[in-house]
């Protein structure tokens, strides 16, 4: 399984980028399965349901199935957050992992940039930034001498960078799969 992931600020179009690559790269012939980053509070679940009043109740993990797909709830209960090396290893192994978020982790990443969104770049401050997928306008001839770059709207393009850099996640440390 290869790993990549998808940086950049909120509102760079991130999560509407995946949607876009997802068809484009199983269209290649390759089975993609994606790992977000939520930096808030969320829930999968709903009050009032069981499953919701299985980890009310103190439940350590409720899996619940039907015949169409099955979710596996873990409550840390102030465990710290696990690492991307460990959620990696729970991934059922596929050709490609896409990863949105976990900018501050040590893997292969595209980043992602807006310029309406008003924000730096991150690459100048992330060895781990490989290619810059953007709509700034200046991006194109400024950064591609410094790095690969695709515009935003290019979805072609992009799962060719995705396919150029994503690596294998046993390069990730701390990352074992039986």
């Amino acid at each position: 399984m290869r790993v990549i992931g998808l940086a950049g600020w909120s509102g760079a179009g991130k999560t509407t980028l995946i949607v876009k690559l997802i068809p484009a790269l199983q269209a290649r012939g390759l089975s993609v399965s994606t790992l977000k980053h939520a930096h808030h509070n969320f829930d999968v679940d709903k009050p009032g349901k069981d499953s919701f009043l299985h980890r009310e109740a103190g439940a350590h993990e409720v899996l619940i199935a039907s015949a169409n797909r099955f979710a596996l709830m873990h409550e840390l209960r102030g465990a710290p957050e696990p690492s991307l090396a460990t959620l990696i290893g729970k991934i059922e192994p596929v050709d490609l992992l896409l990863i949105e978020g976990f900018k501050q982790e040590h893997h292969a990443k595209l980043e992602v940039h807006r310029a309406a969104n008003g924000k730096p770049f991150m690459f100048p401050d992330d060895p781990n930034i490989k290619a810059l997928v953007s709509d700034a306008p200046v991006a194109e001839g400024l950064f591609r001498q410094r790095l690969p770059y695709a515009h935003l709207d290019d979805v072609g393009a992009v799962a060719d960078l995705v396919l150029k850099y994503a690596a294998p996640f046993q390069m990730l440390s701390g990352v074992s799969k039986s």
